[in-house]
């Protein structure tokens, strides 16, 4: 296990010494003066401008810059937002539980109506209900996430007004957030219908962030599930007439987790990129909404800090997905 877990680390600097230097050169050479932004309306004289691109340290080189990124990365300082003034870190722990409420919301509803089609579809081969299944899935993953978000915005809110149309709770409600969860803080804080109004704002923005992984899930199960269906210990156990439902329960589906597990390590990663276009369609205060806002307003440091804590946070979790396998299958061991 240990000889496994330094492989992997191993693996992990280079990766994220890697990543670093893509955060670092994707920001600089973004088109546009960072000091000309900050500044607004109001003009520059030359001189002030170079004061401010010295007191920054934008007119140093490009290397001295980026070992100074690395040198601060390393001592747990990402930086401070050029527009707030405030610490990078600091205002990302105060956002990213919105995000990471979003994404589990999301994976739970993904995986939830994801993996049982799959196996359905796989259990009903060729039938009709694996091709509608199926067709619906690719579909769902061919929809661009921007387009099905508005879709979903008009018909359920504009027309229907079921759904609110962006935030996290309605401005009727103000309670000091303790977790940062607005599910878990508007339950504490005891007002009668906030949690109601806290699940409502909740649930359009996770379906429209669940639907690429709930099709990617389906698509995957059912083809882990055919894998396995085919195999001889499969059809003996048809054989001694066991029922389906234990066929397919015990039998298949504990076998084909290895593939799915992974899909679902994989979609974790990309629901924090989907969670760009979605917290800004929905106006959702995460840390996707707040690095496009960052990247408008060229504010360096947020940017960077949030690319580098977004790969961190994939890479743990395919950390953690390969560390599961050795549960799922017994068979498997680290050396």
């Amino acid at each position: 296990m240990f000889r496994f877990l330094l492989q992997k680390l191993l693996i992990i600097v280079p990766t994220f010494i890697g990543i670093t230097i893509v955060a670092f050169s994707f920001v600089k050479f973004l088109p546009g003066d960072p000091v000309l932004l900050m500044a607004g309306e109001r003009g520059l004289t030359p001189e002030r401008h170079a004061e401010l691109m010295a007191q920054f340290g934008f007119d140093r080189p490009f290397w001295l810059q980026y070992l100074d990124f690395v040198w601060r990365i390393f001592n747990g300082d990402l930086g401070q937002s050029l527009v707030t003034k405030k610490p990078v870190i600091a205002e990302f722990s105060v956002l990213f539980p919105a995000t990471i409420e979003l994404s589990m919301f999301a994976i739970l509803i993904a995986t939830a109506i994801g993996v049982p089609l799959g196996v359905l579809a796989a259990a009903k081969r060729g039938s009709w209900f694996d091709q509608i299944s199926m067709s619906l899935a690719l579909t769902g993953y061919s929809m661009p996430i921007f387009w099905w978000g508005l879709l979903l915005i008009i018909l359920f809110s504009s027309t229907l007004g079921w759904t609110p149309v962006s935030g996290r709770i309605s401005l009727l409600y103000y309670f000091p957030t303790t977790t940062g969860f607005m599910l878990i803080d508007s339950l504490l804080s005891g007002q009668k219908g906030a949690f109601v109004s806290a699940l409502q704002h909740l649930i359009l923005p996770s379906i429209v962030l669940a639907t690429i992984p709930m099709a990617v899930l389906a698509r995957q199960t059912r083809s882990a599930m055919l894998e396995i269906l085919g195999e001889d210990y499969v059809r003996t156990a048809k054989a001694k007439g066991l029922s389906p439902r234990r066929v397919i329960g015990m039998h298949a589906f504990r076998n084909a987790l290895i593939p799915i597990v992974t899909t679902f390590g994989l979609q974790i990663g990309g629901l924090l990129t989907g969670a760009i276009l979605t917290e800004t369609i929905f106006s959702w205060p995460g840390i996707g909404k707040w690095m496009v806002d960052s990247i408008s307003r060229r504010d360096y440091p947020v940017v960077q800090g949030g690319l580098l804590v977004i790969a961190l946070t994939v890479m743990t979790v395919n950390l953690v997905v390969d560390f599961l396998y050795a549960f799922i299958n017994p068979r498997i061991r680290y050396k």
